[in-house]
């Protein structure tokens, strides 16, 4: 919990501009908060706002959230081998797993402390929550989120994410493929499809480790 303390304020503010630009496009006051506290996904909640607030359907915004988080398939993989107990103890300490607080678990090549990661998932499931709850509260009294640059937050906050993870060559060389390939399918692509297919730099990693 300690470790993850410093990341509080930029998950609650992150949070914050989720309530706000979700009140302001028509959410009204529960939806935003309930689905904060239920989904816990930043990037798979931005993205349903974004297909809603485009006009898209809301099979398509489940559609593309559910791409978005279905890098948590990979996650699940790696993580398994270090998880304990029965499938339904497993399954409810799974919900813990967020990107910061899986890295923050980490205590060796390919092993995770369970403990930790309900330790350090717990203050910024209460950072994301407070903070959703405080912008759909203030709502409209809040500028556009991106006037504040409170967009930058979400991309930052994987940035150093990711920094930390860059130690070896095979590391680097993995991101660069991951960034190219999502820069290059951004533009053309649905959203949850360049996550997806960035996932594939991690074969280019492999070669590059060997």
């Amino acid at each position: 919990m300690r470790a993850a303390l410093p990341l509080v304020i930029p998950t609650a503010l992150i949070g914050a501009s989720f309530g706000v630009s979700a009140a302001t496009s028509g959410w009204g006051t529960v939806a935003p908060i309930v689905m904060s506290a239920i989904v816990f996904s930043g990037a798979a909640q931005f993205a349903t706002l974004a297909v809603l607030g485009a006009g898209g359907s809301v099979i398509t915004a489940i559609v593309a959230a559910t791409l978005i988080a279905s890098r948590f398939l990979a996650i699940g993989v790696a993580l398994g081998p270090s998880m304990r107990g029965g499938k339904v103890r497993r399954a409810l300490e799974g919900q813990a797993v967020v990107d910061a607080s899986l890295i923050l678990a980490k205590t060796g090549e390919a092993r995770y402390g369970v403990r930790r990661l309900l330790g350090s998932t717990l203050p910024q499931y209460v950072g994301w929550s407070l903070g959703t709850v405080g912008g759909v509260l203030a709502g409209e009294s809040i500028p556009d989120p991106k006037t504040l640059g409170l967009d930058a937050l979400f991309p930052a906050f994987f940035l150093v994410l990711v920094w930390s993870e860059l130690g070896d060559r095979a590391a680097r060389v993995t991101a660069a493929a991951a960034t190219l390939i999502a820069v290059v399918l951004i533009p053309v692509a649905p959203p949850g499809i360049p996550v997806v297919a960035a996932s594939l730099a991690v074969l280019v990693g492999r070669v590059a480790q060997r």
